[in-house]
């Protein structure tokens, strides 16, 4: 039986294209083991998919001074210790990584014991923990083009991002009923992303009065973000986290408010929403957001505003000026050549197995 290690954590944006390859993995026979790190978020994902988790230990690598850039480098070392074993023991045809630092070790120990390994990188410009990873990679797939000449010519492939399939079959109808929200104005969506974005929380929160006079609002704020003032505020509904109806709640939306992680804007752009971007600010963050909302403005799929720039006056013309103009960016999304990457991403594996 083929066997396949799927590897990736620390966001969201690490786990769901795993998450979204499993089932044709399935379909196609493979057996599939995860490894992550201890207690990351992604283990809960995963061992709710029935799927055998491995944890290892996992160090962030930073490029600032903090306590824990002692103690971190131990914890780098005992990680790779242990990816070995587990490459030895579990014996795999192939591995695939989606990024975060738990990767790391396992790319590691994969290519030194010559096993097939595809890496995946979501964002236009890699990350340290792929850039460490990619030296011993079989294959580097891309979601822009614009990565592929980061990259050695002989290891980049552009795929574009695994997309859980679930979300294209949301019914609006059931989101109604689910959220309590009516027929009668427009739903603007807001994500924050996995963790929730405060900036993007506050900022809309602050033109709430001003947006319920003309939309009805979605608020998925991330854990422990709630704001209990606003409970039973009409046509404002908030959740820290939603899983099963998220599909439904796509559907129901007409525009979408959103960070600029790739794999949330390619799931946007897949469900055909206009949206506004606004990307993790550069102080933040090693910038990729802002790289890849620009992308998306380019090819005319994404308005953006940047964290920086945000006014109330600002938002609320933004988001008015994105609904007036919805119809021009959901022709540019559907004009767009996104291909089939669950399929091209695992035609690479087969070819790696059958050699």
């Amino acid at each position: 039986m083929k066997h396949i290690v799927l590897t990736g954590g620390g966001t969201a944006g690490h786990v769901t294209p795993n998450i979204a390859m499993i089932p044709r993995l399935k379909e196609l026979g493979y057996k599939i083991s995860y490894i992550g790190s201890y207690q990351g978020m992604e283990r809960k994902l995963i061992e709710e998919m029935g799927i055998p988790y491995y944890g290892i230990s996992s160090g962030k690598l930073r490029r600032y001074f903090d306590v824990k850039n002692f103690t971190d480098p131990f914890r780098v070392l005992k990680g790779f210790h242990e990816a070995k074993k587990l490459m030895k023991q579990l014996k795999p045809d192939v591995v695939f990584s989606k990024g975060g630092f738990v990767t790391v070790p396992v790319v590691i120990a994969a290519g030194r014991r010559k096993i097939p390994t595809f890496i995946h990188e979501s964002d236009m410009t890699p990350g340290l923990a792929n850039k460490l990873s990619i030296p011993f990679a079989t294959k580097v797939c891309c979601n822009f083009p614009e990565t592929v000449s980061e990259l050695p010519a002989n290891k980049a492939i552009l795929t574009g991002t695994p997309i859980r399939q679930e979300l294209l079959s949301g019914n609006p109808q059931k989101a109604l009923a689910f959220t309590g929200l009516s027929n009668e104005k427009p739903v603007i969506m807001v994500i924050g992303g996995s963790l929730g974005a405060v900036a993007v929380n506050n900022a809309v929160r602050a033109i709430l009065p001003e947006l319920l006079k003309d939309f009805q609002v979605i608020h998925l704020c991330g854990k422990g973000k709630l704001d209990s003032s606003l409970t039973d505020t009409k046509g404002y509904v908030q959740y820290e986290y939603i899983k099963d109806e998220l599909a439904d709640l796509f559907a129901l939306a007409d525009i979408v408010i959103s960070r600029a992680g790739a794999n949330a804007i390619c799931e946007i752009s897949a469900l055909k929403k206009p949206n506004l971007l606004i990307p993790l600010s550069a102080r933040a963050s090693r910038g990729d957001q802002i790289l890849n909302a620009r992308s998306f403005e380019k090819l005319g799929y994404s308005m953006v505003l940047e964290e920086e720039e945000i006014t109330n006056q600002k938002l609320l013309e933004s988001i008015q000026t994105l609904y007036q103009n919805r119809d021009s960016y959901i022709q540019a999304m559907e004009k767009s050549k996104q291909t089939d990457s669950i399929e091209q991403i695992v035609q690479l594996f087969e070819q790696a197995v059958n050699k």
